[in-house]
């Protein structure tokens, strides 16, 4: 179900001066328009300026406000690649709370130092599965709050306040491409978009090794993948669960898959033309925009997300290829 405007405005009202209300960029530089469907206009929603460099602390910050005096003092833990483990460190060390925090080794290490930097102390485990097994002992022996990346009424209320500024901002979009992990940025775009906008296409965006949503969608039912394997880690949730599955399955009209390579040159693309060092989840939806929706897009006013800014330079620089020239 979506949620009403209403609430999505009061939270709004509440992160108020605690996050980056982000600019949108209308791509009109005679660098990129080549590249960009034939006639379109396309606005990026600058997501990746946001507090803690993602669109996660919005939800974070709502999260931690509902927790009563009593959680706040046992502290605060959750599982993440990077970029959710970052918001929830940032939350906690500006609310006083203590943070442990449960990644992956695989983890980018600028994104560890980074929540170390923050305060939160970090476990790292030899993959997600055992994040969240490390997770729940955390919660049951320590007794803190589990924050959810994603399957979260907080994290989708702090999206939807993401898709607020970004409807209200181009009233015109008839269309805007929303990447998918877990599903808590699309379900809480989604809803603010609908609400605003309810004749604006909501188009999904996902690697083809990690379409937990996309299979969900095939299924009819939430699944779980047996591996996940992209350079997308952000995207990389290993399952679709129950509320943000029914927003996508009843409002999102569909979820396009990426590959890899198609994410790494979007990520040269924005490199070389804006001048941006973007994570590759924050490429996918201009990668989707130049790829396989290309010809559908002509002609219509787009909207893409640039949803993250985590990554090290010799990370990015090992996964585009730069060094050699590229």
């Amino acid at each position: 179900m979506l949620l009403s405007l209403t609430e999505i405005e009061t939270a709004a009202a509440s992160l108020a001066g605690r996050i980056v209300a982000t600019p949108t960029l209308t791509l009109t530089s005679s660098r990129i328009t080549d590249h960009l469907p034939r006639a379109a206009q396309v606005h990026m929603k600058m997501e990746l300026f946001q507090q803690a460099g993602s669109f996660k602390s919005r939800g974070v910050l709502l999260a931690i406000d509902a927790m009563t005096q009593a959680e706040k003092s046992a502290g605060v833990t959750a599982v993440s690649a990077g970029n959710h483990a970052l918001a929830v460190s940032w939350g906690a060390a500006n609310a006083g709370l203590s943070a442990k925090v449960v990644m992956p080794k695989t983890a980018d290490p600028i994104r560890v130092e980074g929540c170390k930097t923050l305060g939160a102390e970090v476990v790292l485990t030899d993959d997600v599965a055992k994040a969240f097994e490390e997770v729940d002992r955390l919660v049951r022996e320590e007794g803190r709050s589990m924050l959810h990346p994603f399957e979260s009424p907080f994290m989708r209320l702090g999206a939807a306040t993401c898709g607020h500024e970004f409807a209200t901002a181009h009233p015109d979009m008839d269309v805007v491409l929303i990447p998918v992990g877990g599903g808590g940025l699309i379900s809480g775009m989604t809803s603010a978009i609908k609400r605003l906008l309810p004749d604006c296409e909501i188009i999904g965006v996902e690697p083809f090794g990690a379409d937990s949503m996309f299979r969900s969608l095939q299924a009819n039912e939430p699944v779980t993948l047996d591996s996940v394997k992209t350079i997308a880690d952000s995207l990389g949730a290993p399952m679709a669960l129950p509320d943000s599955f029914a927003i996508v399955r009843d409002h999102v009209h569909e979820i396009v898959r990426l590959e890899d390579d198609e994410i790494r040159a979007s990520m040269r693309l924005i490199f070389h033309t804006l001048k941006l060092v973007a994570e590759p989840a924050c490429a996918a939806t201009l990668a989707a925009a130049i790829g396989p929706l290309k010809t559908r897009l002509a002609g219509k006013s787009v909207g893409i997300i640039a949803c993250g800014s985590n990554i090290s330079i010799e990370k990015f620089v090992a996964l585009t290829s730069l060094a050699d020239g590229d």
